[in-house]
């Protein structure tokens, strides 16, 4: 267990430049790429199973910083952490149980959640993961990644930036991963690609319980802007819609995306102005178009295996489970055989989950009228509401009564 106030100051630490280095030259047992909610889920699995674990974590910055999400942390994630041995990753924070849903036609459900979820600034949150992975033995050292060479025979380490050699690399390090590049596998296309804009502002007046707020729009449907309280007076909100449609409505030009999504954003939420200097966007790759992991002692974790909620943007639990299974593979697997391992255990974990959001996103983004009904019917039956937070925020399936009128409903899509 890590305390909070080891957690700080142990992140402190990192900020200030004097985190360790890999140590003697030799070749280190696994190296991440990334110390977001991924790669030190990595870490933590792999020294929990192996205690004498030589692991690494590089990352370009140092800790604490800020990083552009919308912060909200579901319960899922938390059960990964406190399987992980850190259970306090929410401390201080206040649990927000009530979520309100705002279909484009209308229709809405506010209803308290099965389980509350939590919002942590990520410049907290990943500060306290870091913390805890360097409290169990992993090393922090701050270098940006850009070359990753596997070993051209059986046995011979990964080599990053050249120099440091490495029996298994976890590429953790978010939707724009050199380790994927290194890898061959380019970008997600522009349809399985998501742009947010996020910031902070006021949280909403305290005339109600605090609720988190998803508010969809026609505009550049599949879209939505989302507000999120953070217990101290503050919420986290944005804008994101997919990048085939900015472009489509912008035209061209980064410059335009920018108004577009900062003006969605302030006329949707038009009581919660961001504050000044908050507002930045980012990249989301849906798992609508995942790469295949190859075979080998590379693996991809997180936004780099394209592990993002196509229906809701979420990705930190994704990111938690994916990089625990990867780090177990990592200290349990030989490296050769890494990659078809960890492959079967993500789809053990993930794949029916991820064929029903797949299916879900594209008939709720052909179908909009699809999504007002299902909200519609949210609002009068708990159970339906429960179903649609477990498939948006955890692993939830699709019933197989409405699974089949799914199926029945795409095929007869497909005709037209």
């Amino acid at each position: 267990m890590v305390s909070s106030t080891a957690a700080s100051a142990a992140a402190r630490t990192a900020a200030s430049g004097t985190a360790s280095t890999a140590g003697p030259a030799g070749t280190i047992d696994l190296l991440v790429v990334g110390a977001g909610p991924a790669g030190c889920a990595a870490a933590l699995r792999a020294l929990q199973l192996r205690p004498r674990t030589r692991v690494v974590l590089l990352d370009a910055a140092d800790f604490p910083r800020d990083k552009a999400c919308g912060d909200g942390i579901a319960p899922h994630g938390l059960d990964v952490l406190r399987a992980l041995g850190v259970p306090d990753a929410a401390a201080g924070f206040t649990p927000v149980d009530r979520m309100r849903l705002r279909a484009p036609g209308g229709a809405q459900v506010a209803t308290p959640c099965p389980r509350a979820n939590y919002v942590v600034p990520r410049k907290i949150f990943d500060a306290r993961l870091v913390a805890a992975a360097r409290a169990r033995g992993a090393v922090l050292r701050r270098e940006r990644v850009r070359s990753v060479a596997a070993g051209g025979g059986a046995g011979e380490p990964v080599v990053v930036n050249g120099h440091l050699r490495a029996r298994v690399v976890i590429g953790a390090d978010g939707a724009n991963s050199a380790t994927r590049r290194a890898l061959g596998i380019g970008p997600n296309p522009p349809e399985a690609l998501a742009i947010a804009v996020r910031g902070y502002a006021d949280a909403p007046s305290a005339d109600r319980p605090p609720e988190q707020l998803i508010e969809m729009t026609d505009e550049g449907w599949p879209a939505y802007a989302w507000s999120f309280p953070i217990g101290d007076g503050r919420a986290n909100i944005g804008y994101g819609m997919l990048r085939s449609k900015l472009d489509e409505l912008h035209g061209g030009g980064d410059g335009g995306g920018r108004a577009v999504l900062h003006g969605t954003l302030a006329r949707m939420l038009a009581d919660q102005p961001a504050y000044p200097g908050t507002l930045r966007a980012h990249h989301l790759p849906l798992s609508t178009w995942r790469p295949r992991q190859p075979d080998g002692p590379v693996l991809l974790a997180g936004d780099a295996a394209s592990l993002i909620n196509p229906l809701t943007g979420e990705g930190i639990y994704y990111a938690l489970l994916s990089g625990s299974l990867a780090g177990q593979t990592a200290v349990t697997a030989a490296p050769g055989a890494a990659g078809a391992v960890y492959r079967h255990a993500l789809e053990r974990e993930l794949g029916r989950h991820l064929r029903h959001t797949t299916l879900l996103a594209g008939l709720a983004g052909r179908h909009r009228t699809l999504m007002d009904a299902a909200v519609a019917a949210a609002s009068h039956r708990t159970e339906l509401f429960d179903t649609l937070l477990e498939i948006g925020l955890g692993r939830g399936t699709i019933p197989a009564a409405s699974l089949a009128r799914l199926a029945v409903r795409k095929l007869v899509a497909g005709w037209r």
